[in-house]
C-alpha cells in the first residue's frame, strides 16, 4: 500500500515512516521543516519505496498530487509542545485548523482513508480520571493561550468525524498521550529529553510550577505500531482512540530519576509558571488515559515504564553526542 505523512520528518512521523517502510510499503512525507527536521529522515533516502517533499500542507497543489497517488493518510502535520503554543498562537490555530481543513478535504474528494493525530489536550481541565474517549471536554477560557492548541485540536476532530458522518470518507482519530523517544526535541517544551539534555550537561533541571502535576509517557514505538494497526483496522473507522501508557508519575520524581539515570550533579530547580510561559499560564495536575477500547479493538498494551524509556533517549543523545564530535 501507499501511504502519505503529514508532518513526516517531525519525531513521531519519522518513526512511523521507519515502521511502514519496514513493513513493506511504499511512503511519502510532507514536511515543511517548521518543527521537523532532515536529519530524522535521513535514514530512510535508502529505501526505494521512501520519498519526501519539503514544502507545506496549506499548499493545496503540492497536497492533491500527493493525496490523489496514495491509498491512506496519517495526518500528523500539527505545532507541538508548550512552548510554541504559548509563543505562537495564530501559527498554533492555523496550522491546525486550516491545514487539517485541507487535508480532509482533499482525502475526502477521492475518499481516502486518513488518520488525524490529536492529543490528550482536548481534555482541557476535566478532572475525570482516567480520560474515556466519550467524555466531556472541559476548556480553559481564550484569554489563555495555551487553550488554543486543545481546542484547535477538539476542531479537528469535529471536522474530520463529520466528514465521516456526512461524506462517508473513511476518518479515525488519535489522540496521543506525552509519547517519548529517539529524535524528540526538548526545544518547544517536551519535558524529558529537555531534562535529559539538562542533566548530561550538569546544568539545573528545570521543574515548571511545584512539580506535583502527574503525566503518563508512551515509548513512540508502542504509538507508531498503534497507528499503523488502527489505519488496518476496519472497525476503527468513525472513531476516537487514546494512545498512551496509564502509569503516572509526578514530574518532579521524574526530574529526580533523570537525574540518577544519567549520574549527573546537575540540582533541580523549580520554575514558576508565569516565569517559564506566561502570567496566569494554567496546567493540568493529572492526565490518563483509559486505555480499554485501543486494547479491545487491536490489543494494545505498553511495552516500556517510563525508566526503560528514559534510559533509550539518555543512549540516544550520548550517540548523537559522539556522532556529532566524530
Amino acid at each position: 500500500m501507499r501511504f502519505l505523512i503529514t508532518g513526516g520528518a517531525g519525531f513521531i512521523g519519522s518513526h512511523l515512516a521507519e515502521l511502514l517502510l519496514e513493513q513493506g510499503e511504499e511512503v511519502f512525507v510532507i514536511d515543511d521543516l517548521s518543527t521537523g527536521n532532515m536529519e530524522n529522515i535521513e535514514h530512510l533516502k535508502s529505501f526505494p519505496d521512501f520519498h519526501w517533499v519539503i514544502d507545506t500542507i496549506m499548499n493545496r497543489d503540492v497536497m492533491r498530487d500527493l493525496v490523489d497517488g496514495v491509498d491512506t493518510i496519517f495526518h500528523l502535520a500539527a505545532a507541538v509542545g508548550v512552548q510554541l503554543i504559548v509563543e505562537s498562537p495564530v501559527r498554533t490555530i492555523e496550522t491546525n485548523v486550516r491545514g487539517t481543513e485541507i487535508v480532509l478535504e482533499l482525502a475526502n474528494r477521492k475518499r481516502k482513508k486518513i488518520l488525524v493525530a490529536s492529543t490528550s489536550e482536548v481534555y482541557g481541565k476535566s478532572t475525570k480520571i482516567p480520560f474515556r474517549e466519550s467524555d466531556d471536554l472541559v476548556m480553559g477560557p481564550p484569554t489563555k493561550g495555551r487553550w488554543s492548541y486543545a481546542c484547535s485540536k477538539a476542531l479537528d476532530e469535529f471536522l474530520a468525524l463529520s466528514y465521516w458522518k456526512e461524506q462517508h470518507c473513511p476518518t479515525i482519530i488519535a489522540r496521543l498521550f506525552n509519547t517519548v523517544g529517539p529524535r524528540q526535541t526538548g526545544q518547544y517544551g517536551m519535558v524529558i529529553p529537555r531534562m535529559v539534555g539538562q542533566a548530561l550537561a550538569h546544568e539545573p533541571i528545570t521543574v515548571f510550577g511545584a512539580g506535583t502535576q502527574r503525566r503518563c509517557f508512551v515509548w513512540v514505538k508502542d504509538v507508531v505500531d498503534a497507528l499503523a494497526s488502527l489505519a488496518h483496522h476496519p472497525e476503527a473507522i468513525g472513531n476516537i482512540y487514546n494512545i498512551g501508557n496509564s502509569n503516572e508519575i509526578r514530574i518532579s520524581d521524574l526530574a529526580k530519576l533523570i537525574k540518577r539515570l544519567t549520574g549527573s550533579t546537575s540540582e533541580i530547580r523549580y520554575i514558576p509558571y508565569d516565569q517559564a510561559y506566561e502570567s496566569g499560564f494554567e496546567d493540568m495536575d493529572r492526565r490518563v488515559p483509559c486505555l480499554g477500547k485501543i486494547h479491545d479493538l487491536i490489543g494494545y498494551i505498553p511495552t516500556l515504564t517510563v525508566e526503560e524509556i528514559i534510559v533509550q533517549v539518555i543512549e540516544h543523545v550520548k550517540r548523537k553526542a559522539i556522532s556529532l564530535a566524530s
